[in-house]
């Protein structure tokens, strides 16, 4: 059984197994519905009213939300890739510049506690850029949704002294397209999707 490699970024969530020169076998959203219950000023226990909530277990490039992280891991691995439990192989998972120990740590105990992996190993993201293209050493900028990365490697190996994190990405830009968008057209009602920064007109004007 070949190794499944899975990228977990704040958009999306690729995952397919270690065969070269092949697209991910699944790509989906970095995030999860869930039915929840809210308060709605009623006295009556009785009365249970349910909110549909949209999680993202990745904020920045890091896992946040475990609970559902775990959830959208589990559905990629059984239910996408298709293996059985009781059976699982080995994962290989891209990590962020600058990922705390703690995260890799849970990360780990998730892997090999709750998953039953038969290895887990996980590798920063600006050096396999590089691989990718046949290169040991240089200089990767990793533009992502929630996160900008600038990471020297030399010799496969990152120079985190000479490294830069900038927490700006795709969706701050999109926050700003929008805010621009209401400076200019005061009439149109734009508002932020819920879950995901992307843009929808007031279907009313």
């Amino acid at each position: 059984m070949e190794a499944l490699v899975i990228d977990a970024g704040s958009k999306l969530l690729k995952a397919r197994a270690a065969i070269p020169d092949q697209f991910p076998a699944m790509v989906i959203p970095s995030q999860m519905k869930r039915m929840v219950d809210i308060d709605d000023g009623s006295s009556s226990s009785a009365v249970t009213v349910l909110e549909d909530v949209t999680l993202d277990p990745i904020e920045r490039g890091f896992i946040r939300d475990w609970d559902v992280m775990e959830d959208l891991l589990r559905y990629i691995v059984y239910s996408g890739i298709g293996w059985e439990e009781g059976n699982e192989g080995n994962i290989f998972f891209t990590d962020p510049f600058s990922t705390p120990k703690a995260i890799r740590e849970q990360l780990v105990q998730l892997m090999f506690k709750t998953f039953n992996v038969s290895g887990f190993y996980a590798s920063e993201q600006a050096v396999l850029s590089l691989y990718a293209v046949g290169r040991i050493s240089g200089c990767t900028l990793d533009i992502g949704h929630g996160k900008i990365d600038i990471a020297p490697v030399l010799e496969g190996a990152v120079q985190h002294i000479a490294s830069k994190r900038f927490e700006l990405g795709g969706t701050d830009l999109t926050k700003l397209f929008a805010q621009e968008l209401r400076k200019s057209n005061p009439l149109v009602n734009l508002s932020m999707c819920r879950g995901r920064d992307c843009l929808r007109e007031n279907p009313k004007l």
